[in-house]
C-alpha cells in the first residue's frame, strides 16, 4: 500500500509535456490558470506524500512513538523498504526545504533591491523612467508597503517608435492588472519541490507573456503593431551586453521565446477552446489527489492499529 504515496511523486513528470501543448493550443489566460492550478495541485501532492512517507521512520523514535501513543511497531510493509523510503523522502523533503529557503531569500533580496533603484525616482501614473541606455521594460510589483511600478529605460523608449511604446506600457499594465508576478511566484515555489514542475515554470512564465500581448494588442486595437513591438524591444535588447537586473518575478516584454510570441500575435485571435490537454491535466491531479488521500488513511489506520485501537484482519 505504500504504492499508493509513491504515485503522486512519479505523476508530475506527465506534466510538461501537457503545459506545453496547453499553452501553445489554449486562450493564454486560461492556460495561465489552468497549468498554475495544476502545478500547485501535484507540488502539493508532493509535499504530503514526502510528509507522510517520513512517518514510518519518525515513528521508530521512542519521543515520537510515546507521542502517538504507540503501544505496538508500526506495519506499513516490508521493514528495510519502508525504512529505505522512508529515509529518502526525509531527505528530500530537507533538500527542498533548504532549496526553497535559499532560493527564496535571493530572489526576494533581487526583488527588494530593484524596488530600492526605483524607490527615488518619480514616476506619473505608475511608470517609472530609468536613465539607462540598456534597453529593458518590466512590470515590477510592490508588494504591501510599496506601489505597483512599470520600468522602463530610455535605451527602450529610444529603441521603439511612438505607437510600439504605448503597446510596450500597455503589455506591462497587462502584467500588473492580472497580477501576473503571483502566478510566477506559485510556479517557482511548486518547482523548488519536483524537479518536474521546475520544467513547467517556463511554460507559465511564457503564458504570462502571451495574456499580456493578447491584453496589449485588444487595448491597441492592432495585433501586428503589438507584434512588431515586442520584437523590436526583444532586439534591442538582446543587443545590449549587460541586462539592467529585472528581478525573476518582474515579467516583461523581452521575457521569453520572444519569436513564438510574435508568431502568436501575427496569427488570429486565439479562440477559446479545450483540448485533451486540459482533460489529462484534470486526471493526473485528479490521481495525484486521490492517490495521497488513499495513502493517508491507509497510514493512519496503521497507527490506530498501532495504537492498540484496532485488531488486525
Amino acid at each position: 500500500m505504500i504504492t499508493l504515496l509513491l504515485i503522486p511523486l512519479f505523476l508530475p513528470w506527465a506534466l510538461p509535456p501537457l503545459a506545453r501543448r496547453t499553452v501553445e493550443r489554449v486562450r493564454p489566460e486560461i492556460a495561465l490558470w489552468t497549468v498554475t492550478c495544476a502545478t500547485v495541485t501535484l507540488a502539493i501532492g508532493v509535499v504530503a506524500s514526502l510528509g507522510l512517507l517520513l512517518l514510518p521512520l519518525s515513528l521508530k523514535l521512542p519521543p515520537a512513538a510515546a507521542l502517538a501513543e504507540l503501544v505496538r511497531p508500526l506495519a506499513a510493509g516490508p521493514r528495510l523498504l519502508v525504512l529505505g523510503v522512508s529515509a529518502l523522502a526525509g531527505g528530500s523533503l530537507a533538500l527542498a526545504g533548504y532549496q526553497a529557503l535559499r532560493q527564496a531569500a535571493l530572489e526576494m533580496a533581487h526583488l527588494r533591491a530593484a524596488q530600492r533603484r526605483v524607490a527615488g525616482v518619480p514616476d506619473a501614473g505608475g511608470l517609472c523612467v530609468l536613465s539607462d541606455p540598456r534597453p529593458d521594460a518590466f512590470a515590477l510589483p510592490g508588494g504591501l508597503r510599496r506601489a505597483d511600478r512599470i520600468v522602463v529605460t530610455t535605451g527602450m523608449l529610444r529603441a521603439l517608435d511612438p505607437v510600439q511604446r504605448e503597446a510596450l506600457l500597455a503589455h506591462e499594465r497587462a502584467h500588473l492588472a492580472a497580477k501576473h508576478h503571483l502566478f510566477l511566484s506559485a510556479a517557482q515555489i511548486a518547482g523548488w519541490c519536483h524537479p518536474a514542475l521546475a520544467a513547467v515554470t517556463a511554460h507559465i512564465s511564457f503564458a504570462a507573456e502571451r495574456a499580456a500581448d493578447e491584453a496589449a494588442a485588444s487595448r491597441c486595437g492592432d495585433r501586428n503593431v503589438t507584434a512588431h513591438a515586442v520584437g523590436r524591444a526583444a532586439l534591442a535588447a538582446s543587443r545590449s551586453r549587460s541586462a539592467t537586473g529585472a528581478p525573476a518575478l518582474a515579467p516583461g516584454a523581452t521575457t521569453g521565446p520572444v519569436p513564438a510570441r510574435v508568431k502568436a500575435l501575427l496569427a488570429p485571435a486565439p479562440v477559446r477552446r479545450m483540448v485533451p490537454a486540459l482533460l489529462a491535466m484534470a486526471l493526473v491531479c485528479s490521481a495525484a489527489g486521490a492517490s495521497s488521500t488513499a495513502g493517508a488513511v491507509w497510514l493512519h489506520h496503521g497507527v490506530e492499529i498501532a495504537q492498540g485501537e484496532r485488531s488486525s484482519d
